[in-house]
């Protein structure tokens, strides 16, 4: 067995100090010891906290960080003005390239404080659509970034096959994601095969990518291939997007989508940056997740969640990295709850009176995030998988005890914080570094140099 003796950790049962806890062979958590003593063997940290999963991500997107920052020559940036670059860049892209680019970013989402990923894989064949000899070939590339990293895994294999409501065949970036659901069938059972000799913690799920890319029966066809394990879509991330489903269904994305579909807590929608009160209380009854991407959202100007009325109406949230411009546990959480605050003109809004917003923020996303992935985590208890992360007070501002740490870390800490990480009991981050740092640092950097010479 594993052995960590940590100061002070959030159990299940709240605070406890002078906590030794014991991680099986098969990675999950076998005993919780509050008011121990260190053994000789045990790794010593100042604080041990249940580590977050991170539900949404595009790993691909990591290499393309801050190239869409500057200024177009005329009109409005917008979110679809970043789509346009972000599909150029997408055609330079090799499997190598994809598969080194994953690896730097689990490697990241680790030293962050993220143990476990949903990667929303929606990137399935060459540059003009050619399929790979092998369908899965670039299912295999991010299964062996995941392998080479330790991060856990629920991949998330991804049906796109319209540019648009009205059923427009794709064109440019986006015919490396198109398939129709004959074709996803075999992708997805070759998915499965890929995946089949990583850890026991890995899943496999479905995402059908939203309502503008994705035929109405096509949509309930995937619904039901899988349906005890995660499915992830987007929705009502942009005004144009509802506009045009409201256009062709007679409904707003979300409106529809709980009108026709048995949504439950199997479910994680992604953003639903933009739904009307009823939308947001409808949801919020379902048990979904609503999967949050605050920094990505922030970065495309999608717009401000509603979260003081979701969370009124017990709704589940967790939060991912999504485009990866930036991978950080603290910083997705701090700009939530910002944004309401922006929005609102108020202070600690998402908390319930007299509670903590580190902790609220905290718990929602380690309850949401080990529910979107389908992932038995999320807490410091006996039989979950071992997702912790060990976090130094000392290396930010704030009260150091109880939930003042976290109001701590993610108010005024970042990744630096993070001294050591566990993906179901694998020990990958240690005194802040990724275990794997330099040869996964390497080769994403001699990726990114070829990239950017193909510019």
């Amino acid at each position: 067995m594993q052995a960590i003796f940590a100061r002070t950790a959030l159990t299940s049962n709240g605070w406890r100090q002078n906590v030794a806890v014991e991680i099986d062979d098969a990675g999950r958590i076998a005993r919780v010891m509050p008011d121990s003593t260190p053994g000789s063997d045990a790794a010593q940290v100042p604080v041990l906290l249940p580590a977050a999963s991170n539900l949404h991500s595009h790993t691909f997107q990591r290499a393309m960080a801050g190239l869409a920052e500057r200024r177009g020559p005329q009109g409005r940036d917008s979110f679809w003005t970043w789509r346009e670059i972000m599909y150029r860049f997408l055609d330079l892209l090799s499997p190598d390239d994809i598969e080194a680019v994953a690896a730097f970013a689990f490697m990241e989402m680790q030293e962050a404080g993220f143990a476990a990923v949903a990667e929303f894989h929606y990137v399935h064949h060459q540059p003009g659509g050619t399929p790979y000899t092998d369908i899965g070939e670039l299912a295999a590339r991010i299964a062996a970034a995941a392998s080479e990293t330790g991060i856990g895994l629920t991949l998330l294999p991804v049906l796109y096959t319209f540019g648009g409501v009205d059923g427009r065949p794709l064109k440019g970036g986006q015919q490396r994601f198109g398939n129709d659901v004959a074709r996803f069938e075999k992708l997805l059972a070759r998915s499965e095969e890929c995946i089949g000799g990583l850890p026991s913690d890995t899943r496999l799920g479905v995402a059908p990518h939203s309502l503008r890319a994705v035929a109405r029966n096509d949509l309930r066809a995937v619904a039901a291939m899988r349906p005890d394990t995660p499915l992830h879509m987007h929705i009502a991330e942009q005004e144009p997007e509802i506009e045009e489903v409201l256009a062709a269904y007679g409904k707003r994305p979300v409106e529809w989508l709980l009108a026709q579909m048995e949504v439950d807590e199997h479910w994680c929608l992604i953003h639903c940056t933009h739904m009307t009160d009823d939308e947001t209380r409808n949801l919020a009854q379902t048990g979904a997740v609503a999967g949050l991407c605050p920094v990505t959202e922030a970065n495309l100007g999608d717009g401000i969640f509603n979260g003081p009325q979701f969370r009124a109406a017990g709704g589940a949230l967790g939060i991912g990295s999504d485009s990866n411009i930036r991978i950080t546990v603290a910083e997705e959480l701090r700009q939530l709850e910002y944004s309401q605050r922006l929005r609102d003109r108020a202070r600690v809004v998402l908390p319930d009176h007299g509670q903590s917003t580190g902790r609220t923020l905290y718990d929602a996303a380690l309850a949401g995030g080990s529910r979107a992935l389908g992932r038995d985590a999320g807490a410091l208890e006996v039989g979950r998988w071992a997702d912790l992360v060990a976090i130094d007070p000392a290396s930010h501002a704030g009260m150091m005890a109880d939930d003042g740490i976290l109001d701590g870390w993610l108010f005024t800490g970042s990744n630096d914080a993070v001294t050591d990480l566990w993906s179901a009991g694998r020990h990958r981050v240690r005194g802040g570094r990724h275990v794997a740092r330099e040869a996964v640092s390497a080769r994403y950097a001699k990726a990114l140099e070829r990239l950017m010479g193909s510019l």
